[in-house]
């Protein structure tokens, strides 16, 4: 017995348009269905689904709080098919305060704190709406915006909340859909309310009015907005930006001449105890030489205190150091990339986010005036049936009392509708008093006039902007300045002027003498020693190289293997000890040593030579290598090893090269030539042995060398001029027998 199985539609396509089309259908929605907030309302699906079902489970601002884990299952059952923690998530983050700057949910437990600690366990916390909650869905039942089933099909919910508060600004939004994002943040009611209202008499305001009114964003954790004008109006004239914002802070006096910083408002979105713990980081490495201690006094509001290396650093330098290295300076960036009211993202400036909440209000208006007035028509029908009823009431009560179906014998008697007849039927005997029929002509007076100022207001386009502009400035009223909500939290200043904060306090500059022993450990001891005769070293070790340095200098490690290598003074180990050896700080390799220890001095030259002769002149900006490999500048042959590393005074302009054979030569500095990297040339000739020191200086000040410690100068050296290359002849009497220039 065979089988028929039923196949659906089979599409030849190829892969790529089938990829093509299943990323686009994913991506629309992402856009549409999670990332992106509705221009009208400023709100996200899963934050509308969240006020919606708050709503439906009577959740108002003066009723009592249900638990969160009841609102999370409801909104994840009925209207947000998706995972429970990520509902909570932004149910969690409309009740925080120093999150949203007008809360849309009033929370009772723990939801978190600005330290970064996250809120406590669903099952734990309670929440309710907000006033501003309440009025985003005031209207809601009375046709103000449309609506659609539900994923399941049993149940239907709001496509949008009728909006009477602006809330797109007022709380700002953050997400990231697939290839946009969108970055708006919060602004004060207040202050868009005046902005709104401006619109409404002049559609076509400039930029400039209104960043008059609107100055910039209002952030619920305060702090100091120090973005320049110019950039404030090129932002919310594009649509794209971002503003500088400061932490606020005060200076606290404490007697004899010493004082602390306290910061008691930090940036947005900045976590309080991870902002301390990179300070707390930067100060151990010694990248705030000018703040001695950071530590938190916070209780119910921020206050960080910071305390200055001494009493003479400047209040604004130290601050300036912060906000360059730390959180207590962060860029806010605006980026109004919304949905229309098409569902179609796009970047919109400032007064198209005002026009479309405008725009949004005043068709809620027309709905919801269509919606009453149908509805007092309805009710003028019912009650034009009942005033026909008191005029032929013992009529009325006959037919009603002798007939067993009296609503068609009602309806044909006084020419009633079904539902005027209906009306009269549900009459208890109680209403049939006059009283009852004097109430009944009131109500039908007061409808009849209403219904007329309702058609005019349908009529009338100006009337309608008017009642718009009145629920502006009845926002204003209950959300404005004069409440605690909304007063204005972030302080707009002018942008800083430049603070030079000097090279030597951003870094700890301390003296060190750098030691370097014949067996390469080294090692930097706090001070300038004067007396290095007092140096100790290992068992069978002896000093070889002795810098006076100071901790932000850079060491220039020149290696028999023709590399540079770069360590800063502050990296080196301390001086307890006999320090650690070279090749742990640096790649030397196997059988390779330091042929030349220099502090960095930009814009010097150096000669380099290797032991067979040759060299050449190079840029020592161009030697600093960035790795431990170092830098290959010498290139050698094989089983030769780099030999010596001179500087090249500004003035010099002699070469004088000393062989292992006790010859010595000098010719002129400018047959050397100048390169990057190479073997060089030849410096001098040899029968046997090779080169064993190097050295450049000026002609007319004679040759220098140390002999025992003591210095010698050889005035008459004309004996030794020649020509690079040639082999040289004996140095002068009383040259040092360590056969070496230092």
């Amino acid at each position: 017995m065979s089988k028929t199985t039923t196949v659906g539609e089979i599409r030849q396509t190829s892969l790529a348009d089938a990829l093509g089309e299943r990323y686009l259908s994913y991506a629309l929605s992402t856009i549409m269905s999670r990332s992106l907030p509705d221009v009208r309302d400023g709100l996200k699906p899963v934050h509308r689904r969240l006020l919606y079902a708050m709503r439906q489970l009577k959740l108002d601002p003066k009723a009592g709080f249900k638990k969160c884990a009841r609102v999370v299952g409801d909104v994840i059952g009925k209207y947000h098919p998706h995972g429970d923690s990520a509902v909570y998530d932004a149910l969690v983050r409309l009740a925080q305060e120093f999150a949203a700057r007008y809360p849309l949910v009033e929370g009772q437990g723990n939801f978190g704190n600005v330290d970064g600690d996250g809120a406590a366990a669903m099952r734990y916390t309670e929440a309710r709406l907000t006033d501003v909650a309440q009025a985003l869905l005031d209207g809601i039942d009375e046709d103000a915006v449309d609506f659609r089933v539900t994923y399941d099909g049993e149940e239907s919910e709001p496509q949008l909340l009728p909006a009477r508060f602006p809330n797109l600004l007022a709380n700002g939004a953050v997400g990231i859909a697939v290839g946009m994002a969108t970055s708006i943040p919060p602004h004060n009611v207040g202050e868009l309310c005046d902005a709104l209202a401006h619109l409404i008499k002049h559609p076509r305001a400039t930029f400039d009015k209104l960043v008059d009114l609107i100055p910039g964003p209002d952030f619920p954790t305060g702090g100091v907005l120090v973005e320049a004008r110019p950039a404030i109006l090129e932002a919310y004239k594009t649509g794209r930006g971002g503003f500088r914002l400061r932490a606020r802070w005060k200076v606290e006096k404490l007697g004899h001449g010493q004082y602390q910083i306290v910061v008691g408002e930090i940036p947005y979105h900045v976590q309080k105890s991870r902002l301390i713990e990179k300070a707390a980081e930067l100060l151990a490495q010694r990248k705030l030489p000018l703040l001695a201690d950071i530590r938190d006094e916070s209780a119910a509001d921020v206050r960080i205190v910071l305390e200055p290396r001494t009493r003479t650093v400047e209040p604004e330098m130290l601050m300036e150091q912060l906000f360059r290295h730390t959180d207590l300076e962060i860029r806010i960036g605006l980026n109004m990339n919304v949905l229309d009211a098409t569902n179609t993202p796009g970047v919109m400036n400032l007064r198209q986010c005002l026009t479309a909440f405008l725009d949004h209000r005043h068709q809620v208006l027309v709905r919801r005036t269509r919606y009453r007035l149908a509805r007092i028509e309805q009710r003028l029908e019912v009650l034009v049936g009942l005033l026909a009823a008191y005029v032929n009431l013992d009529e009325v009560i006959r037919i009603i009392r002798d007939s067993d179906k009296p609503k068609p014998k009602l309806m044909r008697a006084f020419k009633l509708n079904e539902a005027q007849a209906e009306a009269i039927l549900n009459m208890r005997l109680r209403q049939l008093r006059r009283l009852e029929e004097e109430e009944i002509k009131r109500e039908n007076a007061a409808l009849t006039a209403e219904r007329a100022e309702l058609g005019t207001l349908l009529k009338d386009e100006k009337m309608r902007w008017r009642r718009v502009g009145a629920e502006i400035a009845d926002i204003k009223k209950r959300f404005g300045a004069k409440t605690g909500l909304g007063r204005r939290r972030t302080t707009i200043a002018k942008p800083p002027s430049a603070i030079v904060v000097p090279l030597d306090a951003m870094i700890e500059r301390e003296p060190v003498t750098v030691l370097c022993s014949e067996k390469g450990w080294i090692r930097a001891v706090k001070g300038h020693v004067a007396d290095l005769a007092d140096m100790r070293y290992k068992e069978g070790d002896r000093g070889r190289f002795a810098l006076h340095a100071q901790t932000t200098d850079k060491l220039v490690v020149f290696a028999t293997n023709g590399r540079f290598y770069t360590i800063g003074c502050d990296k080196l180990p301390g001086g307890r000890g006999h320090g650690e050896p070279l090749s742990l700080m640096i790649e030397l390799g196997n059988g390779h040593e330091a042929v030349a220890l220099l502090l960095h001095q930009p814009g010097r030259r150096l000669l380099v030579a290797s032991e067979s002769g040759r060299g050449f002149l190079v840029a020592e900006d161009g030697v600093l290598a960035q790795t431990r490999n170092g830098k290959q500048v010498l290139n050698l042959a094989a089983g030769e090893e780099a030999a010596a590393c001179a500087v090249v005074g500004a003035d010099d302009d002699t070469v004088a090269v000393l062989g292992k054979s006790r010859r010595l030569l000098l010719f002129k500095l400018d047959e050397l030539p100048a390169m990057n990297r190479g073997r060089g040339v030849v410096l001098q000739r040899y029968a046997k042995g090779g080169l064993a020191d190097v050295k450049t200086f000026k002609r007319k000040e004679g040759l220098s060398w140390r002999n025992g410690g003591r210095p010698r100068t050889e005035m008459e050296i004309e004996s030794w001029f020649g020509r690079r290359a040639q082999a040289g002849r004996l140095p002068p009497k009383g040259f040092t027998r360590a056969n070496r220039f230092t």
